[in-house]
């Protein structure tokens, strides 16, 4: 944040971007927030004969309850025998029931993933035929229930406070030392450990429900909170606590005998101390997020660790900082304001925050999507997007903010001259006051010891509500004086429009940490369509995927097409559409079509029957004879918004 662009700036974002696209263009593989790359039996195939187990193969270890794996019959009745077991490295099991009916049966998951977060899903098979089922509404993700929401916000509140903690505190010892003494600061800096501490409770009450039913009912359920405190999060959170009891006693200190310690050696010694104490208990709290979330699994944890908690510590540095320095620019006692040279150190603070968020960031984009193309194609790309574009327009506040800091007029000798003129002030008054207290007791000898008691209290109070005003309007004044300067006036408006884009760009970042790296994403997603292909050389089955997007709202997604046995004469055909995320895709229509251009057959149409979420079938496909058909697929997400997709494959 500097007025003029200088050729180092320029020569070191010029290296970062390039150490950028020299790390996406080589990136390995690696895990985190797993994800279903493969079951036995496949997703939508049909098995001549009754399987007697269901596996399915995650990206990485998860973990698993008694429900955590379901399979469901036509009618909605489970059908698995005992508890899921660990077959081998990420692959899972549960046992079937013997002598399962023909039919479609529906298989749901709910894991918890390395990195804390719940991943859940639902795909079918069927046995002979496949039938129509009243299962649906499973594999919903905890996240998308009442408890989900609860658990974001919850998330949101914990950052938040965090960021106001450790920034409004740093934002005293490092910036203005004076503010110890401001009442608005020190509530400021309590309501943030407050939040912090009220939200890491609300946390741990949550997590048991929200990694499992999804209910609002479980949260106070005892089994499922002893079974949080066993895990990794649940150590997390629980350390988070107790650290937060040392926090409290840096702000009694900070707050208290750091505020009443005069200049000079001892408090200089005591700032040593605060400081050292506080980046410790900062970092503490920064490591309780980064061991339990994306950082700790997947690929570099060792380094991907300690890079997150600079990260975070980098955050609430540069936003919880300008959360003190807004609230001291609006909120501080008229005599005593923010001076220019604390403004001064917090702008050289910010400015080494944004280095290090910048190069922190760069390293964690590279490591969470892995390729250029994630991040357009992954949720998470597209939310990393978002987020880059708001820290790039904070970024353009704080360099208005900078130019009006250069321009900023201290007030320091406004506010003394103010308080020189407001003693001569102060000895007239109590002149004034020894006036009315003799003339009370000279009226006291002339008519009574009563009566001169009541005219002495009289004018004690009067002169005491004299006194009031006058210090009123004294501070008035000083308030007139200090925001006459234009230069502060503007720095206030920058810094509360600065203040603005945080707060979203805190959301945004709260969602990041929830949603499936683009890395991990794309990874499944080619590890579905390699067994897809797998699948269907051995089986004999014709597999299409062809990606859509109707140019209407929620209207992007990907449909499947299966045909069994791909050859001349009849065929089973299975259509599934899914989101972009992978997950089941109801929509109102889907219709298929036929054509052997070569000798101009077709279109055939053929219109499948809806059987359960996002998967449609139709038995008895006639294939007339061999050749390259055209299968078109057309896919209808509203009233108006369709669009028709297609692809060649050779059949017979």
């Amino acid at each position: 944040m500097t007025r003029t662009i200088t050729p180092r700036l320029r020569t070191l974002v010029l290296l970062l971007l390039a150490v950028a696209g020299a790390l996406l263009a080589g990136a390995g593989p690696a895990s985190a927030h797993a994800a279903l790359t493969g079951s036995d039996p496949a997703q939508g195939v049909v098995v001549d004969k009754a399987p007697t187990q269901v596996a399915l193969t995650f990206s990485e270890k998860v973990a698993m309850n008694d429900d955590s794996l379901q399979v469901l019959d036509p009618k909605g009745k489970k059908v698995e025998v005992g508890s899921p077991a660990n077959l081998s490295g990420t692959t899972y099991a549960v046992k079937l029931k013997s002598g399962l009916a023909k039919g479609t049966y529906t298989v749901a998951y709910q894991v918890v993933s390395a990195d804390s977060h719940p991943v859940s899903g639902a795909f079918t098979f069927s046995i002979g035929a496949p039938s129509q089922t009243v299962v649906s509404g499973v594999g919903t993700a905890a996240g998308d229930t009442v408890v989900g929401w609860l658990y974001a916000f919850g998330r949101y509140v914990s950052y938040a406070g965090f960021i106001v903690l450790a920034g409004g505190a740093a934002f005293v010892l490092a910036c203005w030392q004076r503010g110890s003494g401001v009442r608005a600061l020190q509530r400021l800096v309590v309501g943030g450990w407050l939040a912090l501490t009220a939200a890491t409770l609300w946390l741990l009450l949550l997590r048991g429900s929200y990694t499992s039913s999804g209910k609002f009912g479980d949260v106070f359920d005892l089994d499922l909170l002893g079974q949080v405190l066993q895990t990794k999060t649940g150590a997390a959170l629980v350390s988070r606590l107790l650290l937060l009891a040392a926090a409290a006693l840096f702000i009694a200190v900070l707050f208290g005998a750091y505020n009443r310690r005069e200049e000079g050696e001892e408090k200089r010694d005591l700032t040593f101390g605060l400081a050292i104490g506080g980046v410790v208990v900062a970092a503490g709290l920064a490591a309780s997020w980064a061991m339990a979330e994306h950082a700790s699994t997947g690929l570099q944890p060792g380094i991907a660790m300690p890079v997150d908690v600079l990260h975070l510590l980098a955050v609430a540095a540069w936003l919880g900082g300008l959360t003190a320095l807004l609230v001291a620019l609006y909120r501080a006692p008229a005599d005593t304001p923010v001076e220019a040279a604390a403004v001064h150190r917090f702008s050289r603070l910010a400015f080494g925050s944004v280095l290090a968020l910048v190069a922190t960031g760069t390293y964690q984009s590279w490591r969470q999507l892995g390729s250029w193309s994630a991040f357009t194609e992954t949720r998470y790309g597209q939310l990393l997007l978002v987020k880059i574009g708001l820290v790039a327009l904070l970024v353009g506040i704080a360099w208005i903010s900078r130019r009006w800091t250069g321009r900023l007029a201290d007030t320091t000798d406004t506010v003394t001259a103010a308080k020189k003129a407001k003693q001569p002030e102060k000895e007239r008054a109590k002149e004034r006051e020894k006036e009315h207290v003799s003339a009370s007791k000279a009226a006291d000898k002339g008519s009574g010891k009563n009566t001169g008691k009541g005219a002495v209290s009289g004018d004690d109070k009067r002169a005491a509500q004299l006194a009031r005003q006058r210090a009123a309007v004294d501070t008035a004044r000083q308030k007139r004086l200090r925001d006459a300067d234009a230069n502060r006036f503007g720095l206030r408006r920058s810094v509360l429009a600065e203040a603005g884009v945080a707060v979203v760009l805190l959301a945004v970042t709260t969602w990041l940490t929830q949603t499936e790296p683009g890395r991990t994403e794309l990874e499944a997603k080619a590890a579905t369509s390699s067994s897809s292909s797998s699948s269907s050389s051995s089986s004999g089955t014709l597999t299409l995927d062809m990606p859509f997007d109707t140019g209407g709202t929620d209207g992007k997604g990907l449909v499947r097409v299966d045909l069994d046995p791909a050859r001349v004469g009849g065929n089973e055909m299975h259509v599934y559409v899914q989101r972009p995320n992978g997950r089941a895709f109801d929509i109102p229509e889907v219709k298929v079509a036929f054509t052997l251009t070569a000798k101009k057959i077709g279109p055939l149409p053929v219109t499948p029957d809806h059987i359960t979420t996002g998967h449609w079938s139709a038995s008895s496909v006639q294939i007339p004879m061999a050749g390259d058909w055209k299968i078109a697929v057309t896919v209808r997400t509203s009233d108006i918004d369709q669009v028709t997709v297609s692809k060649n494959a050779q059949i017979g």
